[in-house]
């Protein structure tokens, strides 16, 4: 029997157990899922007891696989922290990174920043995942994520790129037809295009922006509309067109109410508790944070710095 052999089965056992999928799995490695399939079966043949519990929907472990795995993860992660700490001894960051951030964010502010990223880090490979869910960086591989939140977990390590802020808008000609909510709890005579989410919330709440503190008014807006989607892209085209009035954040709308296609409603108010205050780079906790992961994180905190389009745009008092 090749140790050599076993301990990459082992630790392919240990992805599997992450990922709970052989095609997850197979992704994070870089081998196909018939590869993937037939080493946990070599495995199990070797060990001479089932490891893995296959479904036709879930891949789960048995009680001697997860045994294998707790006591073989941590040596995993310590050679791989080991690995990264001497490698990062070399004078130029190298190695693939592989990031996820939101759909909207990743296409207006990323995407025409990468090649100068590339061009500054030749060394270094990147793997961009677009992607509105909230994927789990350990499980699935992901060195760093973008996210919009207001609080980033306390177990990873989070780097403030950019302080967000979230506008009410619609289209001139939506409030030519249908007129301009005076307040928050307007909204429910109008026609609202929403985020869609899991929870499923019919509400959007409000509080006074000059008066941002625990004593501040709010209100709390019941909503319903005609059309909902899980991207602010998609929202904000749908607002472009008319359909109705949308909750965006600022990377979103930006542009569309510097060149008046949009209008900021309600100015006298901001949302709560929708989309983050801020966006940051996360990743979990580790005694080292890898150089490529730093230099990239450098390099998203001088974009962000370049701001929002900064022409003035139009806004519609209550």
């Amino acid at each position: 029997m090749s140790v050599g052999h076993v301990l990459e089965d082992l630790h392919l056992l240990v992805i599997l157990a992450q990922t709970k999928s052989f095609t997850q799995s197979a992704v994070r490695l870089g081998l196909s899922k018939a590869t993937v399939s037939t080493r946990i079966a070599e495995l199990e043949k070797k060990v001479g007891v089932p490891l893995v519990r296959r479904t036709t929907r879930s891949v789960g472990l048995t009680d001697a696989g997860l045994r294998f795995v707790a006591e073989t993860q941590s040596a995993f992660e310590r050679i791989e922290q080991s690995f990264s700490g001497i490698r990062d001894l070399a004078d130029a960051p190298r190695g693939l990174l592989r990031v996820t951030a939101p759909v909207a964010l990743g296409r207006q502010w990323l995407a025409s920043a990468m090649p100068r990223f590339m061009s500054s880090y030749p060394e270094v490979r990147i793997e961009l995942d677009l992607s509105d869910r909230i994927v789990r960086l350990a499980h699935e591989g992901f060195d760093l994520a973008l996210r919009h939140t207001s609080a980033p977990p306390d177990t990873h390590v989070a780097w403030t790129l950019h302080r967000s802020q979230t506008w009410l808008v619609a289209s001139p000609e939506y409030v030519r037809r249908h007129g301009q909510p005076l307040q928050p709890t307007d909204l429910a005579a109008h026609n609202c295009l929403s985020y869609l989410r899991e929870t499923g919330s019919s509400t959007w709440t409000f509080e006074q922006t000059a008066t941002r503190k625990r004593s501040a008014e709010r209100q709390v807006a019941s909503i319903n509309g005609s059309f909902k989607a899980n991207n602010s892209e998609v929202l904000r085209e749908a607002a472009i067109g008319g359909a109705g009035i949308a909750l965006l954040p600022d990377f979103s709308a930006a542009q569309a109410l510097a060149d008046g296609s949009l209008i900021h409603l309600l100015p006298a108010w901001q949302s709560v508790g929708f989309f983050g205050e801020h966006i940051y780079a996360i990743r979990p906790f580790a005694a080292q944070v890898p150089q490529a992961v730093q230099v990239f994180v450098d390099f998203l905190r001088s974009v962000f710095a370049q701001g929002l389009p900064q022409s003035g745009h139009t806004i519609l008092s209550a």
